[in-house]
């Protein structure tokens, strides 16, 4: 729980007077591994509601999830209030995509930092059409032509390898034929596979330089549909804005990599089944490069599409994971309830399949546009 004599304070000067001595506090699902978040909740005062969101730097976390206080870091504790602070979470807005609006922005005597924010009513992004994914794609398209590529101290830079370099969990199992054999493995991964991602795993450097070699963007970098939801007012296109939550990570990426996040988890998390992907990737995929040519980018389209299909890189670590935890539960994301480990498995395998094809294009796509041909198949 939050600080309650923090809290009662910040809810006044966000709530005015129905906040005093009122507020009801709901958690709110997020990663409870991350040790840049200390807790996210709504906050009901009377009729008006926010989401409070408490970044920290002293939560004890292990490994990877550890709060970084390196600027650059991947997970630097404090990068999501710099940008709601400095207006960069609005710069998309005109394309129609917006972050929730901040409220208040209070530092905490602990050292902790307390976001306020917009207490968005829209349907959220896990519930979308394909239709609706796929105008979503057309305003990221359009709104990283037009934003371009933009630096501040405290952005992510190279987050891609930083972030696949710090997932080792599970590694030396991919060569492993046991945990191969394991029943959910053997039951439910497509044949090919392993020799796909294995080969994956082993190109990762080649991947990882091609896309740091690419057009670049201000990106989101954790853009999934856990994350976007539709805003509660027309926009003016008489269609809800998209908006887009929890900036944590933002900072440059390459051109078409935002994408290549939010397509492959929309299925890992079972918010569409993996047999409508293949349609789904490319309806998202042409409204993307429409939304870029909109915005009067005039780049060479192939490198777009290289940018998506060598974002295959950012789950290497997935399949390692799959291996380590195939004898354990399966919970959802947050933690909150038991998943059908065979259904898991079985749409995981697909999806890991379909980036596989990926990771294959991009191999027959890179020389095309200048860059070194990957290593030879093992």
């Amino acid at each position: 729980m939050t600080d309650i004599a923090s809290l009662d304070v910040e809810a006044r000067e966000v709530f005015g007077a129905a906040g005093a001595g009122r507020a009801v506090v709901e958690p709110l699902v997020h990663n409870p591994k991350n040790g840049v978040t200390a807790g996210v909740w709504r906050v009901r005062a009377g009729e008006r509601s926010a989401v409070l969101k408490v970044l920290t730097r002293t939560k004890k976390a292990e490994g990877r999830w550890a709060a970084s206080d390196e600027p650059r870091h991947w997970n630097h504790w404090r990068r999501e209030a710099h940008v709601y602070e400095s207006g960069l979470a609005r710069l998309w807005q005109p394309y129609g995509i917006r972050a929730p609006r901040l409220l208040a922005c209070v530092e905490r005597p602990d050292g902790d930092v307390a976001l306020w924010l917009e207490d968005v009513p829209g349907e959220p992004a896990t519930a979308w059409t394909v239709d609706r994914h796929a105008e979503h794609a057309h305003r990221l398209g359009a709104a990283q032509g037009a934003v371009g590529a933009i630096d501040r101290p405290w952005l992510t830079r190279r987050f891609l390898r930083q972030y696949v370099e710090s997932n080792t969990l599970g590694q030396e199992l991919l060569d492993d034929d046991e945990a191969w054999q394991q029943p959910l493995v053997r039951d439910h991964f497509p044949p090919g596979l392993r020799t796909a991602m294995v080969r994956l795993h082993h190109d990762r450097e080649w991947f990882l330089q091609v896309m740091e070699g690419l057009p670049r963007a201000l990106s989101h970098l954790d853009l999934w549909p856990a994350n976007v939801r539709a805003d509660g007012a027309d926009g003016a296109d008489h269609r809800p804005a998209s908006v887009a939550f929890d900036w944590a990570f933002a900072g440059d990426g390459a051109l078409g990599e935002d994408l290549g996040n939010y397509l492959p988890d929309t299925v890992f998390d079972l918010f569409l089944p993996a047999a409508r992907l293949p349609a789904y990737a490319a309806a998202a995929y042409d409204a993307y490069l429409h939304g870029l040519r909109e915005s009067g980018w005039r780049g060479d389209e192939r490198l777009v599409r290289l940018g998506v299909c060598a974002s295959a890189v950012k789950y290497d670590w997935l399949t390692a994971l799959m291996l380590a935890r195939a004898g354990e539960e399966q919970l959802d994301y947050g933690g909150g309830r038991t998943v059908p480990a065979e259904l898991r498995y079985r749409e995981r395998g697909s999806v890991l399949e379909f980036l596989a094809g990926w990771a294959a294009e991009a191999r027959r796509l890179a020389p095309e546009v200048g860059f070194p041909e990957a290593p030879s198949g093992r």
